[in-house]
């Protein structure tokens, strides 16, 4: 009898024992991260840029810096090429993903996007002498693009998408220097990355609109179904809307606002 009531003891130990080595572990996914993982291209200026120290900076980052402050996150900056950037967002090796990501239906089915930050609108950079005037007629021009990009969709809607005269490439100021080189006739991309290499070349180059581009707006996106942390991030944008921080992280690169 006293070895049943001892035996009987002893499983219920080891009973208890596994139970709470196995909670932990059960929990775990459920756990709050320490911190965050921020994705971004850095080789879109002014948005995102490494400098030779492997720092990354530049408007994009100062917001979303300023954002996690003030919804308390504590965050993390790494550089990640462009085409990677979506599939390690899926994956989960990176948590939050802002690089001039432009908010389009067809990145809404495999992501969620905060609330807009940032409005532009595609530009058409040429030499100083081009008499281009309008987007119809670079048919018959080479046109650079960063890939995947709302100019390479443009570019590809222009010419068709497999045509060899649309020359792509791993980053916008890659698409300027060729066009610098007078490897292409003209790059096709965000107003605000190609207002900033303007401003260090005006007398090299010249932009111009056109009618047919569209108002886009950049969102910071987290993985589909994220909820608690996409609040969290809409609640620090709004704060840094409403308390200036916003409008003077706009102004140190873009100045006043028009």
């Amino acid at each position: 009898m006293k070895r049943l009531q001892l035996a009987f003891v002893l499983l219920l130990a080891l009973t208890s024992c596994t139970k709470k080595a196995e909670t932990p572990q059960g929990d775990a996914s459920s756990q709050a991260k320490s911190e965050l993982i921020v994705g971004t291209d850095a080789a879109y200026a002014p948005f995102e840029s490494e400098s030779a120290d492997k720092t990354v900076h530049g408007f994009d980052i100062d917001v979303i810096k300023a954002v996690a402050e003030k919804s308390g996150l504590k965050i993390r900056v790494i550089n990640t090429p462009w085409e990677g950037l979506f599939s390690q967002l899926q994956s989960g090796d990176r948590d939050i993903l802002i690089s001039a990501i432009t908010i389009n239906d067809e990145r809404k089915k495999v992501m969620d996007f905060s609330e807009p930050y940032f409005e532009a609108v595609q530009l058409i950079a040429l030499p100083a002498t081009s008499k281009i005037t309008k987007f119809d007629e670079l048919k018959n021009s080479k046109i650079g693009v960063q890939t995947g990009t709302t100019g390479d969709e443009v570019a590809s809607r222009l010419l068709g998408k497999a045509n060899a005269n649309i020359k792509r490439f791993e980053g916008t100021p890659l698409a300027l220097e060729e066009l610098e080189n007078g490897g292409v006739d003209a790059v096709v991309a965000d107003n605000g990355v190609v207002n900033n290499f303007l401003a260090n070349n005006p007398k090299t180059f010249k932009t111009i609109s056109d009618p047919s581009f569209s108002k886009e707006y950049y969102g910071i996106a987290v993985k589909k179904g994220n909820a608690e942390l996409l609040k969290k991030i809409n609640d620090g944008l709004t704060a840094i809307k409403a308390d200036g921080t916003y409008d003077r992280i706009f102004k140190t690169y873009f100045g006043e606002k028009k």
